[in-house]
C-alpha cells in the first residue's frame, strides 16, 4: 500500500480520528515501524471507530499486546511538535 492510499485508509467517521491518524502518517510514524508495528497499524485500521476513539482519544488500552503497542506509539506522535 502507498502512502497515499494508506492516508485515504486513515479517513475514519470523526474529525478527530481523522486528525489523529493522519498526523500520525504525515509525521512518518508508519514509515518508522518496523514490519510487525506495520502489521499492527493495518489492524488497527480494521477495527470499528469507536474502539479506535476509545483507545486513541479516551485513553482506553486494547486487550491484544501488538495492538497495544501500536496505540501507544500514536498516541505519543499527538504530543510531539
Amino acid at each position: 500500500m502507498t502512502l497515499q492510499q494508506l492516508r485515504w485508509r486513515c479517513r475514519r467517521g470523526t474529525k478527530e480520528l481523522d486528525l489523529v491518524l493522519g498526523r500520525f502518517i504525515e509525521q512518518g510514524g508508519f514509515e518508522q515501524l518496523d514490519a510487525s508495528g506495520q502489521a499492527a497499524f493495518y489492524d488497527l485500521l480494521e477495527q470499528e471507530d469507536h474502539l479506535l476513539q476509545e483507545w486513541l482519544i479516551f485513553g482506553s488500552n486494547p486487550r491484544e499486546g501488538e495492538l497495544a503497542r501500536i496505540v501507544e506509539r500514536i498516541r505519543q506522535s499527538m504530543h510531539k511538535s
